[in-house]
């Protein structure tokens, strides 16, 4: 019950936060795996993390002191503290573009009712001569039904508070509350403390370009399966400084794609083995690339089957196939693109088959 005594009302606020403990974890780990549901697995969304917490319980004594205790006693106002904490149960979803932010809201907020929505990007980007911590926070009410629990359970609280950050916004809260003193300080620690922030905020930004820029680069890339190459380099790769006919991690995927179409290249991978590529031979150019599995590619998928029928537990992978692709080629230059005892069984089997590859390659 509400009073005015500070002192009552923080042993009232303690012998409530450990009474229904167990039961905050319980309503914190439904929120976390009902969201986790709304949200993985999204086409379009990368996220991070999701992760959920129950506010420390004298955590929540110093918010409330800091925060309303002064007001609510200048006012004469009776006050119990839990009413005025409402974040003892806090869900964290990190993203890792900035544009995700609004998805992620967009996508959450249909499921719970909304009470509050405090927007900090708009709220730092309004404001030229200040930097600092951003993201969305969303005070949002739940039922037992969003939890999974019995209908007739009585819900200690009944609101949450939903905070959707990137991965640099996240980094920069975290380092953000190390820093001691951050207002009655000396203007030039201030001004260095402004610059760090805009520094993550600089790189929110350059991540989120990047990805735009990667996938444009994507879609630009020259098509190579017309056998030849084209006189005009498109804007996308002549703004980036692309060298013509040069064979990176775009053009790669452009050839690759046209000969395995069901294939899904996963980004890591292409880079580490166009760089192989590159190494084995690094004048190589798309349209060799291009010309050397187009040609050879029939007689490996021939040599794949036969492989593949006398070792039931092995198989050739796109990577493996190109490989093949590459040694057949030139063997002296593409020499590393097959371990030795790989070349040796090829070689085996090309030496029973040689009528077959020239006709292939006729």
């Amino acid at each position: 019950m509400a009073s005015l005594d500070f002192e009552y009302e923080e042993l009232e606020f303690k012998a409530f936060h450990a009474a229904h403990a167990s039961l905050l974890k319980t309503l914190c780990d439904g929120l976390q795996l009902k969201i986790a549901g709304l949200l993985y697995g999204h086409p379009g969304l990368q996220i991070s993390k999701i992760e959920g917490r129950v506010k420390d319980r004298d955590e929540c004594i110093r918010k409330f002191s800091g925060k309303y205790r002064n007001a609510l006693e200048e006012q004469n106002q009776l006050f119990a503290i839990k009413d005025h904490i409402t974040d003892l149960l806090g869900i964290r979803i990190v993203c890792l573009y900035e544009d995700e932010i609004r998805q992620v809201a967009d996508l959450v907020r249909p499921s719970f009712g909304v009470i509050e929505i405090t927007d900090k990007i708009a709220k730092v980007e309004q404001t030229d001569d200040f930097f600092g911590y951003k993201g969305l926070h969303m005070d949002l009410a739940f039922s037992t039904a969003d939890v999974g629990i019995a209908v007739d359970t009585i819900l200690p609280v009944r609101q949450f508070e939903l905070q959707v950050r990137t991965i640099i916004q996240d980094s920069w809260s975290v380092l953000d509350h190390k820093i001691k003193y951050k207002k009655s300080i000396p203007g030039s620690l201030k001004r260095r403390i402004n610059v760090l922030s805009a520094l993550f905020e600089l790189a929110d930004r350059e991540f989120r370009q990047i990805r735009d820029e990667t996938e444009a680069g994507l879609q630009s890339a020259p098509d190579e399966t017309a056998l030849q190459d084209s006189p005009i380099e498109t804007p996308v790769l002549a703004q980036e400084g692309y060298v013509k006919g040069e064979l990176n991690a775009f053009t790669f995927l452009k050839i690759a794609n046209h000969f395995f179409k069901d294939f899904t290249f996963e980004p890591y991978k292409v880079d580490t083995f166009v760089e192989s590529i590159k190494d084995w031979s690094p004048d190589i150019t798309r349209t060799e690339f291009n010309s050397i599995v187009r040609q050879k590619i029939g007689v490996v998928k021939r040599y794949k089957q036969f492989f593949e029928e006398r070792n039931e537990n092995l198989n050739f992978n796109p990577y493996t196939v190109i490989r093949h692709c590459l040694y057949l080629g030139d063997k002296a230059v593409f020499n590393r693109a097959l371990r030795k005892t790989a070349q040796e069984a090829f070689d085996a089997w090309l030496a029973q088959n040689t009528p077959i590859e020239k006709c292939a390659e006729a």
